[in-house]
């Protein structure tokens, strides 16, 4: 017996040592110090940091303004670069967990590392792979530096992965990973993990709509003669997706101001002497799903298409899983490719997936294109690419033009059928066979109204009445989303009353606070107040006095704003005003939301100002504007459990007002400031109160004016030592 023992006891420890080095995640390549170092010489920034220490790039090159934007940045914000890395390369889970898996797989499945590796050389210029490799170099000389700054496995870091970041996110903006998450529907704990990692990953609250705003005026509609842009994405507070202030300006032309995600090399949204644009979030119909009929529901190896079976694409699907110390699980899974795109499969059947983007490399050389333009038509030369599938554009420059487009990579496929329902996978005609070409979709240009605005609403109301564009002219198989917003609803009322704009009334129609008489949430307030069965009920009649008062305004001092808001909030989430959304019980919503504010703060008709709070550190301040206004906040939490914390909305703003050709001021505000991660600095949190109080700074953009505040004067690469 103890033989026998002893041997179980031999081998299960043998299964246990198995086990461990099966488990054991493997150690990451070792990175080169020094050869980064090396490296680094060939490249020559300054990085300079003005009174609120944002980075201001100044270098001979657009190579060497990339190399230092990507040092500047690292400074400020490297964990989350650090994470946009691993997530960019399908690796995200080794160091996250599980909630990181889906997004892990979801890269491998759509074959992003793949599509870069293959086309990096074929699709992108030389100089665009340039400035990505700058950018490479300038993250792993922060890494070099110093052995305990980066993970190990993050560095060294290389021009396609700054690509694949670009190939990664975009399609997250349109929406895919909400089709996909629908797709997976029948599966719950996939469809659940695909939930969980958006908002883990990209800190996106459940729920929480990437939504914007933008507006331009030309000089006959300014009471000055001026031409403005507003810049006002709104975004999550923190994570991947958050806005990061810098300017970049180089002896070769490059010369931009704006807001970018961590990982990026250029600017995303901003403004330069010249001319300048903003995005706002569309949803336009970029994905298509295709039911399959297969070999095998569980392990398909064929499809049928075309009267015939054909092959699936295999490739394999890997990437580890961590557990706890040095272990992590090893998972692989079949990726499947069809004629149509990815493949799915799910309890309800298997499925494949055509999407705008699938396969694109060349996002970052549009934007490139579009930082280095200096005129309307290079700007616009640019966008003919279509390698950004999606995001209304508002553009306004120092001649005077301004411009709407409903950008979106239209897919050419058959105008037959109802694309809203996954459709059969069989069917050669049904295949997608290219993209129309720029300016298919709803656009405006130079109106005779002289503004054009856009707050995620449709693209069929965003300028005067004779100059939108007719709903009619485009077929329903383009995909054009038509809704509607309060934010678009005000902005509309607000730019469309006024016809000579001052430079005070563009900002003030910027923080606006209400919500329109005509919009779903006055809509769901009213149909409350009108219920003559509530007014007998004795817990919810002094709620609906507390409603009857309020005149639709979300100030600090409303007293009625938390308990409307957050009952709109509750009842029809976070896209207040979507006219496709269900309010299956108002009342209950109602009861709830009076329930919690009378456990977290005493009164269900606590201020506002109270109720949501933006918090930073040590600031803690109350603020104008709530979900869907044009002041954007978008709160979290439970209040019952007291004060909510604001946690995205207005963010970055910019604002760019020309008096002529290379004659522009900028004003410029960020909710925190540009320290991202650092609550020691002074730069944590210096922007917060000026953010709450709606007010401005005024970057300075010559090097006189930046020398004269500036905080830190830098410089790396090459320059050092001599």
């Amino acid at each position: 017996m103890r033989k026998i023992l002893a041997g179980a006891g031999a081998l299960a420890l043998a299964a246990l040592a198995g086990a461990a080095l099966y488990l054991k995640t493997p150690a990451a390549a070792p990175f080169d110090a020094a050869a980064a170092i090396d490296a680094a010489a060939q490249y020559d920034a300054r990085i300079l940091r003005d009174a609120f220490g944002v980075p201001h790039i100044y270098a001979g090159r657009d190579v060497d303004a990339a190399f230092g934007l990507a040092y500047a940045h690292a400074e400020d914000d490297w964990q989350t670069i650090e994470d946009v890395l691993f997530f960019s390369r399908g690796a995200l889970a080794q160091r996250k967990g599980k909630d990181a898996a889906i997004p892990d797989y979801l890269v491998a499945a759509l074959k992003v590392t793949e599509d870069v590796r293959v086309k990096y050389e074929t699709d992108l210029p030389l100089e665009t792979r340039a400035l990505a490799e700058a950018y490479a170099a300038g993250v792993n000389l922060y890494c070099a530096e110093e052995k305990i700054r980066c993970a190990p496995g993050a560095a060294p870091v290389t021009g396609q992965d700054i690509v694949a970041g670009f190939v990664s996110r975009t399609p997250f903006f349109y929406g895919l990973d909400e089709r996909l998450t629908a797709i997976f529907e029948g599966e719950v704990e996939i469809a659940d993990a695909a939930a969980r990692s958006r908002e883990a990953f990209l800190k996106i609250p459940a729920g929480f709509e990437t939504g914007s705003n933008a507006m331009a005026t030309a000089p006959n509609r300014s009471a000055d003669g001026h031409t403005r842009l507003m810049v006002n994405s709104h975004q999550p507070y923190t994570g991947p997706v958050a806005w990061y202030e810098a300017r970049v300006k180089s002896e070769e032309g490059w010369d931009m101001i704006g807001g970018l995600f961590p990982g990026a090399p250029l600017i995303l949204v901003g403004a330069g002497p010249d001319l300048g644009w903003a995005f706002t979030v569309n949803k336009p119909d970029l994905v298509d799903v295709f039911a399959l009929d297969v070999d095998n529901a569980k392990k398909p190896t064929r499809y049928r298409f075309d009267g015939d079976w054909k092959e699936f694409h295999v490739s394999p699907i890997k990437f580890r899983v961590k557990l706890f110390g040095p272990f992590s699980l090893p998972v692989t899974r079949r990726g499947l490719t069809s004629v149509h795109g990815p493949v799915f499969i799910t309890d309800k059947g298997v499925f494949a997936v055509s999407y705008g983007g699938a396969g694109d490399v060349r996002a970052i050389d549009q934007w490139y294109k579009m930082n280095r333009a200096t005129s309307f038509a290079e700007w616009t030369a640019a966008m003919e690419m279509l390698a950004i599938p999606s995001f209304n554009v508002i553009y306004g420059d120092g001649e005077g033009t301004i411009a709407y487009f409903y950008n979106m990579a239209i897919p050419m496929r058959s105008a037959a059928v109802d694309w809203s329902k996954a459709q059969p996978g069989d069917q050669p005609d049904l295949l997608w066979t290219g993209v129309r070409p720029f300016g298919a979709a709803p656009q405006v240009i130079n109106p005779a109204s002289g503004y054009v605005v856009n707050s995620n609403h449709t693209p069929f109301d965003v300028s005067g009445p004779q100059d939108n564009p007719h709903m009619s002219d485009f077929p329903s198989h383009y995909g054009v989303a038509n809704k509607s917003t309060n934010r678009g609803l005000r902005i509309q009322a607000l730019f469309g009353a006024d016809a000579s704009i001052t430079a005070e009334e563009f900002l003030a129609y910027k923080f606006d606070h209400s919500y329109a008489d005509n919009s779903r949430v006055m809509e769901l307030v009213n149909s409350l107040i009108a219920n003559e069965d509530l007014q007998a009920d004795a817990k919810l009649a002094p709620a609906l006095d507390i409603l009857a008062g309020w005149d639709g305004a979300v100030t600090p001092e409303s007293r009625g704003a938390a308990l409307a808001v957050l009952t709109a909030q509750k009842a029809r989430g976070y896209l207040l005003n979507d006219q496709h959304a269900e309010t299956p019980d108002a009342v209950a919503a109602l009861r709830e939301v009076a329930t919690g504010l009378e456990q977290g703060f005493g009164r269900i008709d606590a201020p506002w100002g109270e109720v949501v709070r933006l918090k930073r550190g040590n600031v803690d301040l109350a603020l104008n504007g709530g979900p869907d206004t044009l002041r954007a906040v978008y709160p979290g939490g439970d209040p019952a459990q007291g004060a909510l914390e604001a946690l995205g909305g207005d963010t970055y703003i910019l604002y760019a007002d020309w008096t002529g050709p290379r004659d522009v001021a900028i004003k410029t505000i960020h909710q925190f400031g540009a320290a991202t991660l650092d609550d020691t600095s002074p730069h944590y949190a210096d922007q917060a109160p000026i953010f709450a109080a709606e007010q401005w700074k005024s970057p300075p953009m010559t090097l006189e004016a930046l020398l004269a505040e500036a905080t830190a004067d830098d410089r790396i690469g090459g320059s050092v030592g001599e």
